[in-house]
């Protein structure tokens, strides 16, 4: 395989050791997957914040929020005869599935979409309620009419669900809730109406009947979604033949809505693609790339904390209209940053 991507020099572009962790008795696992947007001249990203206890011999421990906000603690013997921990993320205990961090959204800005620095008086975006018990994830991030729309992963013991918070100056937030129910995450909103209605992408899953498809759905108001439609399965025996999940608002092209996604295999190696979506009418796919555009090759996107990824929800189009700045987590730990050709990535679509 040869990808189509030109990755910064100066990749990774944040490291866990970058940030302070939010409270003390906890350290930074990871940074990875961020929201992107463009808010005062600068290039801001939403980067999600993966914690957990510095780890002690024989022990497992993780951190849970309570129903108050406040942090809890939970310990764990690795002997312990009801521990299943052979994942580095998700571990089960006692029949229960339990994250190994707690992830929460920080705000960081750059004026030259390299250098990002955690500004003054912007908030931590941190879990809140049952739902978000084991953290808010991957924020994808809209602008429509003047106000940005953040969608993210709402992670409890509930399942996993698509969270909605909006703003207009990045301090304060009206919340929606959950306007995705368990179990579904990658929420990707359009960036503009089509026939006076919203439009997003989305990813329902399902352990028995059907599989991690793309699926797309309207709203009148960006809130209540309905006319839910499967418009990207799997495909046998290619690299994205696990799962598949939307990226980060697609893009508006003369030849339709361009959308960057995320395809993984049976071995849990995640590369990006490209879909094709009809202009007036974006429930039609146009056309698919076959080859991944971009797969783990460096040694940042090899090893980490889950080796053999890159991943993204969130880039921003360049003033000369072609090049795309997409940022990416890799390997789950590490924020990155690389580029495409928007034409490039048009000339490699596929008929379907």
């Amino acid at each position: 395989m040869k990808d189509i991507v030109n990755r910064f020099i100066e990749n990774p572009l944040l490291s866990p050791a970058d940030l302070p962790p939010s409270s003390e008795g906890l350290e930074i696992t990871c940074l990875l997957n961020p929201g992107v947007f463009q808010f005062q001249n600068k290039i801001w990203l939403a980067v999600r914040v993966a914690e957990r206890p510095k780890q002690i011999e024989n022990i497992i421990s993780f951190p849970v929020l309570t129903e108050t906000g406040a942090v809890q603690i939970i310990e764990i013997l690795k002997n312990h005869p009801e521990l299943i921990a052979t994942d580095a993320r998700v571990i089960n205990y006692q029949g229960l599935d339990y994250l190994t961090t707690l992830s929460h959204i920080r705000l960081l800005c750059s004026e030259d979409g390299r250098h990002f620095y955690e500004p003054e008086d912007y908030p931590h975006l941190v879990g809140e309620g049952i739902l978000e018990s084991f953290g808010i994830e991957d924020c994808r991030v809209s602008l429509i009419e003047g106000k940005y729309y953040l969608t993210f992963t709402a992670v409890s013991d509930n399942g996993v669900g698509v969270g909605l918070r909006t703003t207009t100056d990045w301090k304060t937030f009206e919340k929606h809730g959950m306007i995705f129910p368990a179990h579904n995450k990658d929420c990707a909103i359009f960036e503009e109406k089509i026939n006076d209605l919203f439009y997003a992408l989305h990813r329902p899953s399902s352990v028995d009947l059907g599989g991690n498809y793309i699926w797309i759905a309207s709203s009148p108001d960006g809130i209540h979604w309905g006319n839910h439609k499967c418009i990207i399965k799997t495909r046998k025996n290619l690299w994205d033949s696990k799962r598949v999940g939307a990226g980060a608002a697609p893009i508006k092209t003369e030849k339709g809505w361009l959308e960057i996604y995320h395809g993984a295999n049976d071995a849990h190696q995640y590369c990006l693609g490209a879909f094709l979506m009809d202009l007036e009418n974006p429930l039609k796919v146009i056309s698919r790339t076959e080859e991944p555009i971009m797969f783990p090759k460096t040694d940042y996107e090899l090893s980490g904390f889950f080796g053999n990824v890159v991943f993204t929800n969130g880039h921003i189009i360049e003033p000369d209209g072609d090049t795309l700045t997409v940022y990416y987590g890799a390997s789950d730990e590490f924020v990155c940053g690389a580029q495409f050709s928007i034409k490039e990535i048009l000339s490699l679509l596929k008929a379907v």
